[in-house]
């Protein structure tokens, strides 16, 4: 067997596999062929992968003959040309905005494996993609709303008087928002935090945050299927609304990460809501790819309104490329060594397993993911 590991595009830092995890897959009694500049974004030279085992070459010598295929961002179909029929391709395919590209990767013969699709249950927790990327991001928001406001974050007493700490907000309590909340800790900021599952009230306490819940209504639909969070009664969407104003005019940092899979991102924050905040505040939305969580965000970019900064984080984790590249080849190492036929020295994917159903979209020719066929 031959795994491939492929050089992303212009805008991709990351690499699927790190010196560490070609050592690890070449134990399995694998080759590993790595693209020639794969991992100069993440800090990582050729002749390291050579010492770890792997062979360099350019994109055609490396997919010659290779079983499985690793990447980051699914690469273009088009570059694609010289992979086998029935190579297993293996990242972090985006299957709803880039269906175009699921559709040629099956007519290829390709059996396309989305990772970030993957359940959220306790045997897939080393393999998830979402959560490891997600925990940098967050950290990344906050060192990044550092970097835009104008004032300190911790609380320094002076001879010349003393500076206030810095009050953050997080809105979301998921993996991102967990990492926000100790990294604002960390800073020596004031945090408070809110989420509409009720579960996330004892995680935001045990980091040393202020909970901020809605405790008025009945009724929360908060709670969503697969860990994450769901859609809010109409009822319960009022009061947080009120509840926030409230909060947010008071704050000085706000990071918001609520997401809802396959939908939207719901807004949490609306312009009139933006405009109570004090003028040198800071809001980094971490939804902006999907609509955005605050009115007036825009992707990618920085802007300001009524004093406020809004910064539209994208892809956060691309920017700690040799941290973020070495979680994620974990993960895929992590994957690979759970459906490893030792015997077979081959990739053993049973088709009535969780994992395998989730994350598989194409095989034999066909578009099979029942989330792409709906």
């Amino acid at each position: 067997m031959k795994i491939a590991v492929l050089k992303e595009a212009a805008d991709e830092p990351r690499v699927a596999a790190i010196p560490e995890t070609v050592k690890k897959l070449t134990a399995l009694g694998v080759r590993v062929a790595v693209e020639r500049g794969a991992g100069a974004r993440a800090s990582i030279d050729d002749c390291e992968y050579e010492a770890a085992g792997a062979s360099l070459g350019d994109r055609t010598e490396v997919l010659k003959d290779a079983g499985i295929i690793l990447s980051v961002q699914g690469p273009a179909p088009s570059t694609l040309k010289d992979a086998a029929r029935g190579a297993i391709l293996i990242g972090a395919l985006d299957p709803t905005r880039r269906r175009d590209d699921i559709d040629a990767y099956s007519k290829a013969g390709l059996q396309a494996l989305a990772m970030e699709w993957a359940p959220r249950i306790t045997r897939a927790q080393s393999m998830d993609i979402l959560s490891s990327q997600s925990n940098l991001a967050g950290y990344k928001a906050v060192v990044d709303a550092a970097a835009a406001y104008g004032r300190a974050f911790p609380m320094m007493m002076t001879a010349a008087g003393t500076v206030s700490a810095a009050k953050l907000f997080v809105m979301g309590v998921g993996v991102a928002g967990l990492q926000a909340i100790a990294t604002g800790r960390r800073l020596g900021a004031q945090v408070s935090a809110t989420d509409v599952r009720s579960a996330t009230r004892e995680q935001i306490q045990s980091l040393g945050a202020k909970p901020v819940f809605v405790d008025s209504v009945a009724g929360i639909e908060g709670e969503g299927s697969g860990g994450y969070a769901g859609e809010m009664s109409p009822e319960y969407q009022a009061a947080q609304a009120e509840l926030v104003s409230g909060h947010i005019a008071k704050q000085d940092i706000v990071i918001t990460t609520a997401l809802i899979p396959g939908r939207p991102a719901p807004r949490l924050i609306s312009d009139a809501q933006v405009a109570t905040m004090r003028a040198g505040s800071v809001i980094v939305d971490l939804a902006a790819e999907a609509g955005g969580n605050v009115e007036g965000v825009e992707p990618g970019k920085t802007v300001v309104r009524h004093g406020v900064t809004l910064i539209g984080a994208v892809q956060l984790a691309r920017s700690l490329a040799a941290d973020s590249s070495a979680l994620f080849a974990r993960n895929l190492y992590n994957f690979i060594a759970a459906f490893w036929d030792k015997e077979g020295a081959a990739l053993a994917l049973p088709d009535d397993d969780e994992i395998v159903t989730a994350i598989r979209l194409t095989n034999d020719g066909k578009v099979v993911s029942e989330r792409l066929k709906s």
